[in-house]
């Protein structure tokens, strides 16, 4: 890990011995709960061959606890078995449990039940935030601890909080953290990472923490400021970033490949460690998706194939090879051969119509003098149907977060659309004013992490606020596949306004990686055999959805959408390769 001691990772007075073979950390990031569970070990296994020797997830707290007191560490949530296989498959892990961790994740990994909470400081030393933190890394520490390389585990590094120096430089935050967890019986050394930009290592420091690094250029500039304010031990970068995430209305993003592979052996060349961000990206399965927000509000796509050298279904690429062929110059390389991509099945399907599937899981929540946000509804609330009666006519002007369908008496006008600063419309005159309201993504970074969602304040016809009652409803997303799959149906033909959940069968001779073409559609969820495998949007860039193969069988099999918006093409294509848009470097 380091010219002077290679075996040995120093913090402070520490000095931890990672195992009995003189190497440096070569690690990947690879999230399990953006990984089905049956493909972790294929994912971990195809890092390993790449050269690494260290796999690096985040735990995203939201996805443990999305309800409070509701926890869950099963499934694909189920942290111990995934750092079990890393240590099966011979490598290390290092931990990154926030409690923030960004990640393009939906909320940055917060849960909206404790963002909801206007009185709580988020990421401070606020007791009541740190109360609820405490009991979080608790749970995710009693994980961690018998896992750790010390007592035969595969973990070597745990890292505190997430890029905090650009965010604030609470150190009796920083405090509270690391007293936690060295209480909880975690003994390896800890870490900390932001961006190798002085005033941003200098507000998150801590004495406790070895600083790391998060860049993807620049190598022997971001190494000499790292060192700066790292004086000692081993010098890393902990996120090397070799490809890029995506929002809906841009172009797919993706990075040479021969740029990063140079980049990579800089680092390596200089004697620091790196872990690969991300070497194998996965999928924002169900609504697990964030956004950023730097004066606009873009929302995450659902792939997270983030052009990494794991491709989101598996496959090894031109960049998994020139890493590969960089990290053989540096450490030790597997002499194994490498998988071939394989064409995933082609066939399309008709679909039959389920006619107005939100009623299916509807919740009536009672009458309002003023719209309810989201989060004063209830946790992780992504759709609401506000309705009033709203005579004249004129101007509309509301502030929805993120995206609304205005209907009056029944009859479509418009939308309002954050993304594309779309606050107003022409209102006809009539009764009832409805507007359905959708979530898009909770924003993972920067200071609007934990923002009301769903309408915000009254809307205002004519300048003058709208009075209630209000009558709202909110839908469950999730259980809308299972309810459109189990409801009477009605064959279709042609375009199709929705409303709508549309579902089809089909047969396959074995279980396999589908990619589910989404052209022809408007805006939507989208399920097969009851697995939410997330959003699509004719916006883009992404224009299908991954299917991992243990969520088909061999024989009959069922795909489901629920069209919000409109569908030309009444049909399920299943295409060969993925069609994630574009490319931009």
């Amino acid at each position: 890990m380091s010219a002077s001691t290679p075996s040995r990772f120093v913090v402070g007075e520490q000095d931890f011995l990672l195992d009995e073979r003189p190497h440096r950390i070569i690690s990947g990031a690879m999230h399990y709960p953006r990984v089905h569970p049956d493909l972790w070990r294929d994912r971990i296994r195809k890092a390993r061959l790449m050269g690494l020797n260290a796999i690096e997830t985040y735990v995203a707290w939201n996805a443990h606890e999305p309800v409070k007191g509701e926890w869950r560490a099963d499934g694909d949530v189920d942290l111990g078995r995934f750092l079990d296989i890393i240590a099966e498959e011979g490598m290390h892990a290092i931990v990154r449990p926030g409690p923030y961790v960004c990640a393009e994740w939906h909320n940055g990994g917060l849960p909206a039940w404790l963002t909801a909470d206007a009185n709580v400081r988020l990421r401070s030393s606020d007791p009541s935030y740190l109360g609820e933190v405490t009991s979080f890394l608790e749970k995710v520490n009693a994980i961690i601890a018998p896992r750790q390389i010390d007592r035969g585990g595969s973990v070597i590094l745990v890292q505190i909080e997430n890029e905090y120096g650009a965010y604030g430089a609470d150190t009796e935050y920083l405090d509270a953290l690391v007293r936690c967890t060295r209480e909880a019986g975690i003994t390896v050394p800890l870490t900390q990472v932001d961006q190798p930009i002085p005033h941003m290592l200098e507000a998150g420091a801590h004495p406790a923490l070895h600083k790391t690094g998060s860049f993807g250029s620049r190598i022997d500039e971001r190494l000499r400021i790292l060192r700066e304010h790292q004086p000692t031990g081993p010098l890393m970068c902990m996120e090397f970033w070799c490809g890029w995430f995506d929002h809906w209305g841009e172009k797919h993003h993706t990075t040479n490949f021969a740029d990063s592979a140079a980049d990579l052996d800089r680092l390596l060349s200089a004697g620091a460690s790196v872990n690969i961000y991300m070497v194998h990206g996965g999928t924002n399965f169900g609504l697990t998706a964030g956004a950023n927000d730097s004066g606009r509000y873009l929302p995450l796509v659902t792939s997270y194939d983030y052009d990494s050298p794991i491709t989101e279904s598996g496959d090894v690429t031109a960049k998994f090879r020139a890493f590969r062929d960089v990290i053989a110059k540096h450490a030790p390389v597997p002499d194994e051969p490498l998988p071939d991509p394989v064409d995933a099945p082609a066939f399309s399907v008709g679909f039959e119509a389920v006619a107005d599937p939100l009623s299916l899981t509807a919740t009536h929540r009672g009458e309002f003098e003023r719209p309810p946000t989201m989060d004063e509804l209830g946790p992780d609330v992504v759709l609401v149907e506000y309705r009033t009666n709203a005579t004249g006519s004129g101007v509309l002007e509301a502030e929805v977060r993120d995206y609304a369908w205005v209907e009056r008496d029944g009859a479509p006008v418009g939308r309002l659309q954050r993304t594309v600063g779309d606050a107003s419309l022409a209102l006809p005159s009539g009764g009832q004013l409805k507007l359905l309201v959708e979530e898009t993504g909770r924003v993972n970074y920067d200071q609007k992490i934990g923002e009301p969602k769903g309408l915000i304040g009254a809307p205002r016809l004519g300048g003058q606020a709208l009075p209630g009652p209000w009558s709202v409803r909110t839908i469950d997303v999730a259980a809308l596949g299972a309810a459109v799959s189990d409801a009477a149906a009605l064959p279709v033909g042609g375009p199709i306004a929705g409303p709508v959940g549309l579902r089809a069968t089909f047969d396959l001779d074995e279980s396999a990686d589908l990619f589910l073409d989404t052209m022809g559609w408007g805006k939507g969820y989208a399920w097969v055999n009851g697995f939410f495998l997330g959003r699509y949007w004719r916006r883009g860039p992404q224009r299908t959805l991954y299917v991992p193969g243990p969520v088909t069988r061999s024989g009959r099999n069922e795909v489901v959408i629920v069209e919000l918006e409109s569908v030309t093409d009444p049909t399920a294509r299943f295409r060969p390769r993925p069609d994630l848009g574009h490319e931009v470097e």
